[in-house]
């Protein structure tokens, strides 16, 4: 454990109650890369957000859980729109980083983002 916390310069919260809520973009990138290289080598990786979209192109598969309630399989049958609202109960959108939703049949998530609800002004 103290390797993998080196290895994202985290060594300063080892000792901290859990309760970040999130991290900077050079950590995010640095935890990604780090899952990555994980599960490249063929260690089974648990990983556990609320920002799902910078790791979510290293991952095969994915548990969403909301209100009691989940979903698990690969990113493109979670990671819809439908999916998501009916778990949220509320309207969500699977977006690409061209605004557009996911128009290919089994095209990956990897670079979509989750919308939950916010709308453009």
């Amino acid at each position: 454990m103290d390797e993998l916390l080196s290895v994202v310069g985290a060594d300063a919260y080892a000792d901290q109650p859990l309760g970040l809520l999130s991290l900077d973009l050079s950590h995010q990138r640095a935890v990604t890369a780090l899952v990555d290289q994980r599960r490249r080598q063929h260690t089974g990786v648990l990983f556990v957000t609320h920002e799902i979209n910078p790791i979510l192109q290293y991952v095969d598969r994915v548990l969403s859980l909301a209100g009691g309630r989940f979903r698990i399989g690969p990113p493109e049958q979670v990671m819809t729109s439908a999916v998501l609202s009916e778990l949220y109960g509320s309207p969500v959108r699977v977006i690409t980083p061209s605004g557009e939703p996911p128009s290919r049949p089994g095209e990956r998530p990897g670079h979509h983002q989750v919308d939950q609800g916010r709308r453009g002004s």
